[in-house]
């Protein structure tokens, strides 16, 4: 298999870097850089950059907003926005509910949807985990009974990822109590601002509120907010999911971590020379770079069988969720190595800090970078824990 790019793709690259280089803004790159949280403007600004563009959603179909780029060229994109680096467009929408609607929605949820999604006019949330449904999501509570041409929605939901700046969430929710417990799901979309909706902060080891519980005490849903047919909402999460994976390995977001890495452990410090010039940091480093490279052409051979089998989820692609998790996670483990006593936890303050017009302790650069630390234990356990992802690989790719 030739994994080398055609020239025409090597031309799409250097396309995409130099709008990339002139249309990101500079205080948006900078916060990337440093690990700083975006604010929700800085998220909305840049997805409408890219909305301008005709970027913001190149996977979906042209008619909705797609680009009609091959899988080779979506890759090259999506690796040169988290090097640059610069804010993936907001995923609950763009890459999670935007397909299941595009897949299985109504022509009119498509048309009230899509274009808002596209723009972040909507702002989405992701209403999947319970308190005691999470890697065993089928087990879920949260119950949605018919009443007229509405169901009644009661339950609670967790680890709602940006839940406090949401519009609307789309929902797993228990329509069929009887049947078996993949059986029995629906697919919903809720109005946040419709009566009986609480959010309510959750505050992460990092120190932060980016999650929350949500809880949902008689909530009225028009049936026309239900996605597909009633009770087949564990298909649509499937594939939901399998898309989720095949970006979730973050290469680009890796290599850009590795070059800050390398910058940081090259500075002068306090009576000592600079890390970078330690041998066994230096292997570290080394070592991870190799299983970067090795990540890399994984999902290069992924993403050139999806352009065989007509773009369907491959299994595989929970090899790339594990993998990438994992190299994630020991880059930032590297990170806190490097910029030493200023990796303490409590060192930066937050927004709801009282704290937070204290200066930190060291220097700005070590802020953001202590608390990334913190924040990337998630990503082994979200999209699909990586046990379940083993379990997933055992099954569908060895047979067991």
């Amino acid at each position: 298999m030739d994994l080398r790019f055609t020239p025409e793709e090597t031309a799409f690259r250097d396309e995409v870097r130099a709008f990339l280089r002139t249309a990101l803004p500079e205080p948006i790159r900078r916060k990337m850089v440093e690990g700083r949280r975006l604010a929700k403007d800085d998220l909305l600004s840049w997805q409408r950059i890219l909305n301008d563009k005709g970027w913001a959603v190149p996977h979906w179909p042209v008619e909705w907003g797609g680009t009609g780029w091959s899988p080779v060229c979506e890759y090259i994109y999506r690796e040169e926005l988290q090097q640059a680096p610069a804010p993936d467009p907001l995923p609950f929408g763009v890459n999670m509910v935007g397909p299941v609607i595009i897949a299985f929605g109504s022509e009119a949820q498509k048309r009230r949807f899509l274009p808002r999604i596209a723009n972040l006019d909507d702002w989405w949330c992701q209403g999947f985990s319970e308190p005691e449904a999470g890697s065993d999501l089928a087990s879920l509570r949260t119950a949605a009974r018919r009443d007229g041409d509405h169901y009644v929605v009661n339950g609670q939901k967790t680890w709602t990822t940006l839940a406090q700046y949401a519009d609307w969430i789309f929902c797993l929710v228990r329509t069929n109590p009887a049947a078996k417990k993949q059986e029995g799901i629906s697919f919903l979309l809720i109005d946040m601002k419709t009566p009986g909706i609480t959010v309510r902060p959750i505050t992460t080891i990092d120190g932060g509120k980016e999650v929350n519980e949500v809880f949902f005490d008689d909530v009225r849903v028009p049936m026309e907010n239900r996605v597909g047919a009633e009770n087949k909402g564990w298909d649509y999460t499937k594939f939901l999911l399998g898309n989720e994976r095949t970006g979730i390995a973050r290469v680009g977001v890796s290599k850009a971590r590795l070059r800050r890495l390398r910058e940081i452990a090259a500075l002068e410090r306090l009576g000592d020379k600079p890390l970078i010039e330690d041998e066994r940091f230096r292997i570290k480093i080394a070592a991870l770079e190799v299983e970067l490279k090795a990540l890399e052409m994984t999902q290069l051979r992924v993403v050139a069988a999806e352009r065989r089998n007509g773009n369907r989820p491959d299994p595989k692609s929970s090899i790339l969720k594990i993998k990438g998790s994992e190299i994630q996670q020991a880059v930032s483990e590297l990170l806190m190595e490097a910029i030493g006593p200023y990796a303490l936890p409590d060192h930066v303050p937050h927004e709801q800090d009282e704290r937070w017009n204290e200066p930190p302790v060291g220097p700005d650069w070590a802020a953001g970078l202590a608390a990334q630390y913190f924040n990337m234990r998630k990503v082994s356990i979200y999209g699909g824990s990586n046990e379940i992802q083993k379990n997933i690989i055992a099954k569908a790719i060895l047979g067991l």
